[in-house]
């Protein structure tokens, strides 16, 4: 099974290619929209981003569908209504929203192929081998096993083994995300967390696209712990815990 990615992004276009590689596909990319025209025809499913050097994604989606009946599963940080609207109405089979996970991302993939066996070209090759199926349970990961005594920076105790929160003696109702997050600044206080090691510890090792979810959740502990310079940015690259002297007495 082969599949295009068409993306301009390398490090997002190499990401993706190791993922499908992981679960059995092969695969290649080309970085803008005539060398897609040229390239699809060898495809089983074509990945395609609209935002494109030459072309505009939704052009070459078009054209792609005049010329063949292969699936063609938009990728794209453009999350308008308009914008999905318009890939499904010039032909794409799907649309998946940036940021996402490698696990979406295959097992829309697969869901694609599923409906897609009626169409001739992409009919199942009996010889061909069987492609890895998608783990359906994995569990989230854990940062931390259930012997690890808590993690306690002045008024900040967190407890891995009930995986919960206290400040200065209170519990403070946290998320998941939001308590691997903390786990992490906690274990190395006032040094700085690089956004995309954040993002590939707490979330996923491919994850896709904007890292603006970790901005959401680093906003929410902030207000939940009630200090926000407790959480401090350091621009352009991520993250440091920086509990004030004052408040460790």
């Amino acid at each position: 099974m082969y599949i295009l990615i068409v993306e301009d992004d390398e490090r997002i276009a190499e990401a993706l290619k190791q993922t499908l590689r992981v679960h059995g596909y092969e695969s290649n990319y080309v970085g803008t929209g005539a060398a897609a025209l040229t390239r699809f025809a060898d495809a089983d499913l074509v990945l395609l981003d609209l935002g494109l050097p030459d072309l505009d994604g939704h052009e070459v989606c078009r054209r792609i569908r005049e010329l063949s009946c292969v699936p063609v599963i938009v990728l794209s940080g453009r999350t308008e209504e308009l914008d999905r609207v318009m890939a499904l109405h010039m032909g794409a089979d799907d649309f998946v929203a940036k940021p996402f996970s490698r696990y979406e991302l295959v097992a829309r993939i697969q869901a694609v192929l599923r409906r897609a066996g009626g169409c001739p070209q992409h009919a199942a090759d009996p010889a061909a081998p069987a492609t890895v199926p998608l783990e359906t349970s994995r569990p989230e990961p854990e940062l931390h096993g259930p012997e690890q005594p808590p993690l306690h920076v002045g008024p900040i105790r967190l407890d891995p083994r009930t995986r919960k929160l206290f400040v200065d003696g209170s519990e403070v109702h946290i998320t998941r995300k939001e308590f691997d997050l903390l786990a992490m600044l906690l274990e190395e206080p006032g040094a700085v967390m690089e956004r995309q090691d954040i993002m590939c510890r707490v979330w996923d090792e491919n994850w896709f696209g904007s890292t603006r979810t970790l901005d959401v959740h680093v906003g929410s502990l902030r207000s939940k712990l009630g200090h926000t310079e407790w959480i401090e940015t350091v621009r352009g690259v991520g993250y440091r815990l920086a509990v004030p002297t004052a408040a460790h007495a």
